[in-house]
């Protein structure tokens, strides 16, 4: 039976998994790409770019992990693009250029329709207006029998935990304090809501703390 998981989520020690003034040349907010540096490194990152090295080790193994098994991906509006509101056009493809890491197909939450499109190797982007339900029960149905990975950002994430919806979260807890930003747990009592810590694994430049659902 598919999951709906969360993978390879970067938080800074003091909860944030984004940072302030999100845009176009600050996509994960003003300081956010700190949050990633943990990735920046492993050989998994290098090889999603079409380059050679990158460091293996704990963290590229999350890395890799993190892309195991997943049949679909849910994005929210925010993090497929900076555009907000209707649509101007079609022409926004997403962050990630003509060919992006995800490989499969991908269902944006958004309040406004767009037409369906598809991407070299793979990944189709469909944009889901109906809410978090109804996105997650599309997903389900084109992972087939694989699970599905909730890939952010913050907001989106916080929505299906609320619900309850999360199986499992993989976080990577970055070395930073960002003190300001989109703060992943603030209001939400995951205890009360049947999460519990599984397992947590020191990695190179990341703690990797593991959640599940009882």
């Amino acid at each position: 039976m598919s999951k709906l998981l969360v993978r390879s989520f970067s938080v800074s020690i003091d909860g944030y998994g984004a940072g302030p003034s999100q845009d176009l040349k600050n996509p994960l907010g003003v300081r956010g790409t700190e949050l990633m540096e943990w990735v920046f490194h492993t050989r998994e990152w290098q090889r999603m770019h079409g380059q050679d090295g990158g460091e293996t080790g704990v963290d590229n193994d999350m890395a890799e992990q993190g892309f195991a098994g997943i049949g679909a991906w849910i994005l929210g509006r925010n993090m497929f693009g900076p555009v907000r509101g209707p649509w101007p056009d079609e022409n926004w493809k997403g962050w990630w250029g003509d060919e992006p890491p995800y490989h499969t197909p991908v269902f944006v939450l958004t309040h406004y329709p767009r037409t369906p499109f598809r991407m070299a190797g793979g990944t189709e982007f469909r944009f889901v207006t109906e809410g978090i339900h109804a996105a997650l029960e599309q997903a389900t149905a084109a992972a087939g029998g694989r699970d599905v990975r909730l890939g952010g950002g913050v907001s989106t994430v916080r929505q299906y935990l609320r619900a309850g919806l999360i199986d499992e979260l993989h976080l990577a807890i970055s070395p930073v304090l960002l003190g300001t930003g989109e703060h992943l747990f603030n209001g939400i009592d995951t205890h009360a809501l049947g999460y519990e810590c599984e397992k947590y694994v020191p990695g190179e430049r990341a703690a990797h703390v593991f959640l599940r659902k009882r």
